[in-house]
């Protein structure tokens, strides 16, 4: 399990993170302050090669749920 989305494409199993564009976007707001934000859209990637490498089933049920599934 990673924090990146690039973790899993160069073969990491999954990752679950906030989305790093949606950060930035909202980051823009900020400019001069400095308060404390917490991350409202987080994004799920599955590497199904890796799954399958390692001799994971992952369940249909994660699969729907995942903002992205990797061949």
């Amino acid at each position: 399990m990673f924090g990146a989305r690039q973790n899993v494409v160069v073969g990491g199993l999954m990752s679950y993170a906030p989305d790093a564009t949606d950060q930035w976007r909202r980051a823009a707001v900020y400019i001069g302050d400095l308060p404390v934000d917490q991350a409202s859209k987080y994004q799920l990637v599955i590497n199904r090669k890796t799954a399958t490498a390692l001799g994971l089933t992952i369940p249909p049920s994660l699969l729907v749920r995942a903002d992205e599934v990797l061949e």
